[in-house]
């Protein structure tokens, strides 16, 4: 199974790339998936103003974002939260590739402060369904994320594991029953 863990932040110093570091890491340790990180930040994406269909569809510059998009069977969305919400740049991304129908989406959003984003959370849950993708029940909500896991995606907090471990096993619970079902 290919699962794309999507790094929402567009800012240079972005706390919850580190924990979307962390999970690429963790996944790629607990499981035998092909986990994937994909960083808004690395993707040159124009304003919305054309939707990909196919890869075929996308400009050169974004074939090889096109086809990871198309063959996950997955998707974790790590997003800081911006007045309430998830971050434009992850809505951008997102909505070049619209239909991701059937696909398991773990939700993750994290904050230096002590909600950890849970109001972008909540959006997030508003989105997933428009994308015809199933959202995951338990989703990763990390406040003080800059106490939780370092720069280097590694984990600082040791008590953080377990709320972890329950994200994991009740996405890969939801992503493997849907990709089975294909």
């Amino acid at each position: 199974m290919n699962i794309e863990i999507i790094s929402g932040s567009p800012r240079t110093n972005s706390v919850t790339h580190r924990v979307a570091l962390y999970l690429q890491k963790h996944f790629a340790a607990a499981t035998q998936h092909n986990i994937g990180l994909l960083d808004v930040r690395d993707w040159n994406m124009p304003l919305l103003n054309f939707v990909i269909g196919t890869p075929d569809q996308a400009p050169d510059h974004l074939k090889p974002l096109a086809n990871r998009m198309f063959a996950a069977d997955a998707f974790i969305l790590v997003t800081p939260e911006y007045n309430g919400s998830y971050s434009a740049a992850l809505q951008n991304l997102i909505d070049h590739f619209p239909k991701q129908s059937r696909k398991a989406f773990g939700l993750v959003t994290g904050s230096p402060g002590g909600l950890g984003g849970a109001r972008a959370s909540q959006q997030l849950l508003l989105l997933v369904p428009a994308l015809f993708g199933i959202a995951a029940p338990n989703m990763l909500l990390v406040p003080f994320l800059d106490q939780k896991v370092s720069s280097e995606g590694d984990l600082i907090d040791p008590a953080f594991q377990k709320s972890v471990d329950t994200f994991t096993n009740e996405f890969l619970w939801l992503a493997e029953a849907l990709a089975a079902n294909k």
